[in-house]
């Protein structure tokens, strides 16, 4: 049997939700799978009448963990589940979805095909950060779309230092400067002007956020290679920078912290229903290929 014990985890800010879960849930008993429900998604869905369960205890009793809502919960769930080896499937209940790629409307017999081992699997590296203060650690965590160094409040541009395995590569003044996965190519980088990455590509992206000079352009950098930010200077001091890991943030740099980016030692692995197409995806999200009705190139 594929995937014995199944996890239930959504974005329980959403209303709703307890409806598609629910049914969700009731699907996969009948397909005899246990199921567990993530501790706050069931707090605040309602769902008591499976048994619950922490990330920490989903990541060593679940063999598949279904992800409901959008790709701010995929990222939170994946970072988290990563090191586990559980895979995900998204179940899209947001807006954009370009990783919770499965509508919601096709979320059962989506998942049925994938529980009788009909899907393609996808492994996404994810980068580890961490903010130096001379030879102090301040701050360390992982991120599945992107490390992003950028100012704070109305202060003007800052100034970054940036290295590559410790060989200078130039100073940037900037609003900020975006470090990315391919996953997170589709993300944040996306909207500076950073080009698309394909998931099955190994490098991290650098894209600057509004640079003072326009010939600092987007550079895709190996991951088997350490990049190295070092903030020399902020146009008002007072206004600080901060530094973000998808959704977690220090807020507190000063000149002189550094920011250290590499790949981290595991990858998420993401399960799709059979016949899955990354440029499908693209083509829809992006809204690619838009012709006349009636003459759209069958999927």
């Amino acid at each position: 049997m594929h995937f014995p014990t199944v996890a239930l985890i959504g974005r329980h800010q959403d209303t709703g939700l307890d409806a598609p879960l629910r049914a969700l849930a009731h699907m996969l008993t009948q397909a005899g799978r246990a199921v567990l429900i993530e501790a706050d998604t069931a707090r605040n869905t309602g769902l008591g009448e499976y048994p619950i369960a922490t990330l920490d205890e989903i990541g060593k009793q679940a063999a598949l963990a279904i992800v409901m809502g959008g790709d701010g919960t995929m990222l939170g769930a994946a970072r988290y589940l990563a090191p586990f080896g559980v895979p995900l499937v998204g179940v899209n209940h947001g807006r954009l979805g370009f990783i919770t790629d499965v509508p919601l409307q096709d979320a059962q017999n989506a998942l049925a095909r994938v529980l009788e081992g009909n899907f393609v699997a996808e492994d996404r590296m994810l980068l580890q950060g961490s903010i130096w203060r001379g030879d102090k650690e301040m701050y360390s965590a992982s991120a599945l779309n992107d490390v992003v160094l950028n100012r704070a409040g109305r202060g003007g541009m800052i100034e970054v230092r940036v290295e590559l395995d410790g060989v200078f590569m130039y100073t940037l003044r900037a609003d900020g400067l975006i470090v990315a996965t391919p996953t997170g190519s589709t993300a944040y980088a996306l909207s500076a002007n950073g080009p698309i990455l394909h998931p099955g590509i190994a490098a991290m992206l650098l894209v600057p956020v509004a640079p003072q000079t326009l010939s600092n352009r987007p550079i895709a950098l190996p991951v088997t290679s350490e990049l190295s930010m070092t903030v020399t200077a902020m146009g008002r001091v007072e206004s600080g920078a901060s530094c973000h890991f998808d959704m977690q943030t220090w807020s507190d740099l000063q000149p002189g912290d550094r920011i250290v980016v590499r790949r981290a030692p595991h990858t998420i692995r993401f399960l799709h229903p059979e016949g899955y197409s990354f440029f499908t995806t693209l083509r829809r999200k992006l809204h690619w290929n838009l012709m006349p009705q009636g003459t759209e190139t069958p999927e």
